[in-house]
């Protein structure tokens, strides 16, 4: 495939097509691109006021651009037509392949296309607001700009109803994916951040095709200081309730999407009105926010609820230094309680320049400042007196180099003239408080590792299960210790002889042995014990003293991430309690180290109220080797250990189930 900078920024557009050819010239027209657009059509002599041409072959030139809006059958024709003519690129509008169940026609396509790059089948377009180029049949709400944001969707409605936005954020591309049969979400995206005037990249996916190309995406846009933003859809997946094991139940949904995405440096954001807020962020700052904020407002009401909305994510307010409660004091005298969120009363309202010390102030010990402001409807009412705030707003950010963001708690109390001309000034208007501190939140997404990239997507689905005994064996030789005991076909055979009580006895041939009745503990002796039903064998076993915390690990295939590793509580009440982390693999010890602090089990592992402190150490080792077993053994599609006991001189793996491949 040749590259997509002829599509993307076309010189000359030609259009298929009756009415769909009619709608893309006209937005064309409205938008004024100025090169030619060239209808074609077998009879038409012209198509809205436009020469239009009987055949590909008779264009004047080859096109760089071209919107195909015939029927399926008929695009495979065209785009081997404009294939051989030397276009730069089509968008393939109509739908009914693979979709429809016609994955053949669709290769068809992808063969008729050859060098030439497609976007689609089942396609709505492009928009190049830069150039004023649209490969578009529909109404859209955006406008020319110099520089912007491009919005990558796999849903055209989403992407159409983002360009109706009155934010103030300028939008530079608008592009959709359809079946992505040739062109794929990496490729795409990277193309469109190519282009220097492109200053981020907001995505709604529902599907990853190329991990690792995504991947090496966002490194490139990192090291361009582009920002990329995401909504990932489609995280409730019926999976997880038909698990075969705990970590398949736990880290099912959107665990691993999320820790794909976060391990890529990819902000991550639930809504669409975050998504375009975490936009107007990152198309100003960049990515990389930090996190040290402060909040001001005039209210009480507003410091109070800009802290009780900010805590669920993740957000909170460190408290100014003494020198600027100081100074802070000094203006604003004894009635104001110096603190962060900072409510500063009225008693400075209208006067810019005490109002610009006191935002200066206290934004100078920040990362950040949230200046909460609600200016009142211009159509009914007066905003001049909020001017002086709004203005020592901008003249805070100037003065300390700080981002100043005016918040309004409602978004429509930011009309989108305001809006943009905050924009124009380099001054970014955040509209609607939640979505505020979402994007806030989402905008200090840390940066990915150089060079990181998931394993290639895997996938066994012919598995069988070894037994505890067996994948216990295993993880002996993998350097992961384990209970000493032995195994037999049968409890007769057992020679518990060597073992030291209290003893554990198990069925073997059980993924969840508990559950099964196949778990007996704090056994003396094994006289008396009856057979369990169904067991294909027993195992008995020392059991572990002195444990101080359970963990769960488990790592499993994924069929798009390649291999995930789920670090949580571990027990019988693991899937319970859901405390629990996903990594992408592969990760170093130091991942690991910072995914265990981000369970709520985190402070019994670290002595929690004066306990004994469990060996971490141990923990971690047993995680990376793990790890080097499960990505060594190509045949492995799950291992898990639940739960890993952790004393304080060590950590041993007291339950193990391991799914294989089928020979």
């Amino acid at each position: 495939m040749s590259g997509l900078s002829r599509l993307l920024r076309p010189k000359s557009i030609a259009v298929l097509g009756s009415g769909w050819a009619s709608n893309v010239i006209e937005q064309c027209r409205k938008m004024g691109f100025a090169g030619p657009v060239w209808p074609v059509h077998p009879s038409k002599p012209s198509i809205s006021g436009e020469r239009a041409f009987p055949s590909v072959a008779d264009l004047p030139a080859a096109p760089d651009a071209v919107f195909v809006g015939v029927n399926r059958h008929a695009t495979v024709e065209v785009v081997h037509a404009l294939a051989v003519k030397g276009a730069g690129g089509a968008i393939c509008f109509a739908s009914g392949w693979t979709e429809a169940g016609e994955a053949g026609l669709q290769d068809a396509l992808v063969s008729a296309a050859g060098d030439m790059p497609i976007l689609g089948p089942n396609c709505y377009g492009m928009i190049n607001y830069l150039d004023g180029a649209l490969l578009w049949p529909d109404q859209h709400g955006g406008r020319r700009v110099e520089s912007g944001v491009a919005l990558l969707s796999q849903s055209s409605n989403i992407v159409i109803n983002l360009t109706m936005q009155a934010r103030g954020l300028p939008v530079a591309y608008v592009a959709c994916l359809g079946n992505a049969a040739q062109v794929g979400l990496a490729d795409l995206g990277a193309a469109l951040l190519a282009d220097d005037r492109v200053t981020a990249l907001g995505l709604y996916i529902e599907g990853i095709d190329d991990a690792p190309g995504f991947a090496a995406l966002a490194e490139a846009a990192r090291l361009a200081g582009k920002g990329i933003v995401a909504i990932k859809s489609g995280k409730t997946e019926a999976s997880r309730s038909a698990a075969a094991s705990h970590t398949a139940a736990l880290a099912g949904g959107g665990a691993a999407s999320s820790a794909f995405l976060r391990q890529c440096g990819v902000a991550e954001v639930e809504t669409l009105p975050e998504l375009l807020e975490c936009l107007k962020i990152l198309h100003r700052y960049g990515p990389g926010l930090g996190s040290r904020f402060c909040s001001l407002s005039c209210s009480g009401g507003e410091a109070g609820l800009v802290a009780d909305l900010a805590a669920p994510r993740g957000i909170d307010f460190p408290p100014p230094t003494a020198e600027q409660r100081a100074r802070l004091s000094a203006i604003l005298g004894p009635i104001v309680s110096i603190a962060n969120p900072l409510d500063y009363h009225t008693f400075i309202w209208g006067d810019g320049p005490r109002t610009t010390d006191v935002f200066a102030t206290m934004l100078s010990g920040y990362d950040a400042g949230l200046f909460i402001i609600d200016p009142p409807r211009p159509d009914r009412c007066d905003p001049a007196s909020f001017e002086p705030a709004l203005a020592a707003i901008e003249a805070a950010g100037q003065i300390t180099g700080k981002p100043a963001f005016p918040v309004a708690s409602l978004p429509e109390n930011f009309d989108e003239e305001r809006a943009i001309a905050m924009m124009d000034r380099g001054v970014v208007p955040l509209m609607g408080l939640e979505a505020a501190l979402g994007a806030l939140k989402a905008a200090q997404s840390p940066a990915g590792l150089a060079g990181w990239r998931p394993l290639p997507a895997a996938s066994l689905s012919n598995t069988r299960l070894l037994d505890e005994a067996a994948a216990k064996g295993l993880l002996a030789q993998a350097g992961v210790a384990v209970p000493k005991g032995v195994s037999a076909q049968d409890l007769a055979g057992l020679d518990v002889s060597g073992l030291t009580a209290p003893l554990a006895l198990k069925g073997l041939g059980f993924a969840h042995k508990t559950e099964a009745g196949a778990v007996r503990l704090g056994l003396s002796t094994l006289e008396g014990q009856a057979e369990m039903p169904g067991a294909t064998g027993y195992l008995a076993e020392e059991m572990v003293n002195g444990c101080l915390a359970e963990v769960l690990i488990g790592l499993r295939r994924d069929p798009v991430y390649g291999a995930t590793l789920t670090l949580g509580f571990g027990g019988t009440m693991a899937e319970v309690l859901a405390d629990t982390v996903t990594l992408i693999c592969p990760v170093t010890e130091d991942e690991v180290a910072q995914g265990l602090r981000q369970l709520r089990l985190w402070p019994m592992l670290d002595g929690y109220r004066g306990r004994p402190r469990p060996d971490l150490a141990a923990c971690l080792t047993s995680v990376m080797r793990l790890q080097a077993l499960f990505l060594t053994e190509a045949r492995f599609a799950e291992i898990e250990i639940n739960p890993l006991m952790v004393t304080r001189t060590g950590a041993i793996a007291a339950d193990a189930v391991i799914w294989e491949d089928e020979p």
